[in-house]
């Protein structure tokens, strides 16, 4: 079996564009006619050149070769042009293409890839969800009360996700996170996160963990300042409350509160996620397994974390492809802990697959379909292209000033 074709397709996200602006996928096909499908989450370019990276990675280090050999092709990818160390860009395109090569062996096998990883082990997955705007645009108008600046809007719409069946909600109101973070938060920041954590703990009770979400944008100082409010409702984590460059600055929180840290969506490979366990900075581990390496990758992860009591929760702000290959990593691995969902994975989400994945009462049901168990729709994809100019996601430009 050899590797003989890619096709990338960069598509426009339809409204309310949960997951994102757009998502790049890639279609491998063997000379025997078995094609696979991989997704890239690479927001640092243009999709359109990191589509044509693709293509240049795949000419150079997978074409004509057998996708059963996955090692030996993330080694020669790793280390093209001298480089052998964690590249965002490298790892979002490589992600992509192991993930197709996954799919295509797991067609040739028929089996889905948690069967060849170890097999099943979660008969189904626990998982969550971020409190989107209950109607529109997931970018609503800032200057008006919404989801994501009012407290009993949250509440709401927390208790309706809860009736839905989820038994775990995320929000992140701690204010805006910039390009020059971290920083000190503002007193609002700190009153209106702890004001969220209240409302929705007062709405649901024990019925659903709250899972506090941030990017990085705090000082060590102002995460334990941050920290020390949300303690009292009992969160399930706090996300990301520091850069993720130096783990050590994260572990000084960690050791600091109650509260376990999560984190993980930013980095690559296995030796930044062994830094992070190695110095204690984090305990849930939120790898994106259209960035970290792929699929084959994130199992070694989540081994890793296994030695140091770590839980595992994949991290999802991007297409239903990686959606996909979470919910194989989550299926195989012993310290699963929760996956994030777009919603109930339904809806113009989906539109970009002519298959569906199953969720029921709060739980995703692992699909018994080989591979990936997934297949691109090509008639929505090419009536979506994107056409915008921005990047999947952005950060402020401007300090925040106190």
């Amino acid at each position: 079996m050899k590797l003989e074709k890619i096709e990338t397709f960069v598509v426009g996200n339809p409204p309310p564009r949960h997951g994102g602006r757009y998502f790049i996928f890639v279609r491998l096909t063997t000379a025997c006619g078995i094609s696979g499908v991989g997704e890239i989450y690479n927001a640092t370019f243009g999709p359109d050149l990191c589509a044509a990276m693709a293509v240049d990675v795949f000419e150079r280090q997978f074409a004509g070769n057998d996708p059963h050999h996955i090692e030996k092709l993330w080694r020669r990818t790793y280390g093209a042009g001298f480089t052998q160390r964690p590249d965002v860009t490298v790892m979002g395109v490589l992600s992509g293409l192991e993930m197709a090569c996954w799919d295509i062996v797991g067609k040739a096998a028929n089996k889905p890839v948690y069967e060849l990883l170890g097999g099943k082990v979660h008969d189904k997955l626990r998982s969550y969800t971020y409190l989107y705007p209950p109607e529109g645009d997931v970018y609503p108008d800032p200057d008006k009360p919404n989801v994501y600046n009012d407290p009993d809007l949250a509440a709401e719409v927390a208790v309706e996700m809860v009736g839905k069946g989820f038994t775990a909600v995320k929000f992140d109101p701690a204010g805006p996170y910039s390009i020059f973070d971290g920083h000190q938060p503002r007193l609002e920041d700190l009153e209106l996160s702890e004001q969220f954590c209240k409302r929705i703990r007062e709405a649901v009770g024990t019925k659903a963990d709250l899972l506090f979400g941030t990017h990085g944008q705090f000082t060590v100082s102002g995460a334990k300042r941050m920290a020390r409010r949300l303690e009292k409702y009992d969160p399930l984590w706090f996300e990301e409350p520091t850069t993720p460059e130096n783990p050590a600055d994260m572990a000084e929180i960690a050791h600091y509160t109650a509260i376990p840290i999560a984190a993980g969506e930013r980095l690559c490979t296995k030796h930044e996620f062994a830094r992070v366990l190695e110095v204690g900075a984090a305990s849930i581990l939120q790898m994106n397994l259209g960035r970290v390496g792929g699929i084959l990758e994130a199992k070694k992860i989540a081994s890793m974390a296994e030695t140091r009591q770590a839980q595992i929760a994949p991290h999802l702000y991007c297409g239903p492809v990686v959606a996909a290959a979470n919910i194989q990593i989550a299926t195989c691995s012993p310290n699963f802990l929760i996956l994030e969902s777009i919603g109930t994975f339904d809806g113009a989400y989906m539109s970009v697959l002519s298959s569906q994945i199953q969720w029921e009462d709060g739980y995703i049901i692992p699909p018994t379909e080989p591979g990936l168990g997934i297949e691109l729709n090509d008639d929505v994809i090419a009536a979506n292209p994107y056409t915008g100019t921005e990047l999947h996601l952005g950060m402020a430009q401007e300090q925040v000033v106190p």
